[in-house]
């Protein structure tokens, strides 16, 4: 408490991309379109499997979980980035910062370790699909569910108690868009080593080794799925995991790029957006159009709230 009353910086400048100039106000409607595509895929998601009885089971049941991670995580940040982008409310206050930085990444933490869960129950479903319905009932669901959030929020808000321990005594400008981990750790007064030390560490923790178990999940998948005679068999059982796949490979891509490297640098911002905002706007795509119970259910439920409307 001693050092935080020592702390001369009552808020901080982000940049976000004013490198870009006279673009900014240009790129401006694409920022928010894409804010409200994701808003809008995700919460289809969720009240098509809330609604439609056939989809009440696990794998539906995680996809909707994680459609709403995705809208909150999304609504951490990029609600001021549209208020930077339109009227230049540029400045975030240090509890503010601190406050999205906690939020941001402890959301980060979760979607790892909740792809991870995703992968797990599509490995018992194929490991053992006689005995999948009776291990993963509606109970066993939720608490794989909320094992995510409760550890990726435990794990973000040590590192976040770090960095509060450290002097920002003079330079309050961020090159983000948001309040992340480096950009702070670098504006610090005091020597930052032990803060650095921690966040790398979880990056490990929790990016790579979640990384790691989803990698060898699907090599044993593979491997069960090539010992399946029947052709049908095996695309059938593919089909249930393509869309994870994909998904998984584009988050966990860009989040190992400007997390588990040594150095950051004035690039990571354009990445940044890749999985904070464009990912989470395009997986409500790629779940519908590439499962076909989800495309088949999701227009049915088209067709139904639109036939009113055509008699």
């Amino acid at each position: 408490m001693a050092q935080r009353n020592e702390t001369t910086v009552e808020e901080f400048v982000l940049l976000a991309f004013v490198d870009l100039h006279q673009i900014q106000i240009l790129i401006f409607p694409f920022f928010l379109l894409t804010y409200i595509t994701c808003i809008m895929g995700n919460l289809a998601i969720i009240i098509v499997v809330k609604l439609e009885h056939s989809l009440h089971k696990p794998m539906y049941f995680f996809i909707a979980v994680f459609s709403i991670l995705e809208i909150v995580f999304v609504s951490v940040t990029v609600p001021k980035l549209l208020a930077i982008l339109l009227a230049h409310k540029n400045t975030i206050s240090f509890i503010g910062c601190f406050t999205q930085m906690f939020v941001f990444g402890s959301l980060g933490v979760t979607e790892c370790y909740l792809l991870m869960v995703m992968v797990f129950d599509r490995y018992l479903a194929i490991k053992n699909p006689l005995h999948y319905p009776t291990i993963m009932t509606y109970t066993v669901c939720v608490e794989l569910a909320i094992f995510p959030w409760i550890f990726g929020f435990t794990s973000v808000l040590v590192q976040v108690i770090i960095m509060a321990q450290m002097e920002f005594c003079g330079p309050n400008i961020i090159d983000h868009f948001f309040c992340d981990f480096a950009p702070i750790q670098s504006l610090a007064c005091s020597d930052p080593f032990i803060s650095i030390m921690s966040t790398n560490l979880a990056a490990i923790v929790d990016i790579i080794l979640p990384f790691l178990v989803i990698i060898g999940f699907y090599v044993y998948i593979i491997m069960t799925v090539s010992k399946i005679k029947s052709k049908d068999g095996k695309q059938k059982a593919f089909s249930t995991c393509t869309s994870h796949l994909i998904v998984a490979s584009l988050f966990y891509g860009t989040a190992m790029i400007v997390y588990a490297k040594p150095k950051a640098n004035h690039y990571d911002k354009y990445l940044t957006f890749m999985y904070t905002a464009f990912t989470p706007t395009i997986n409500p795509f790629i779940y519908t159009f590439r499962n076909r119970d989800v495309k088949e259910v999701f227009w049915k439920s088209v067709k139904r709230a639109l036939r009113p409307a055509v008699l």
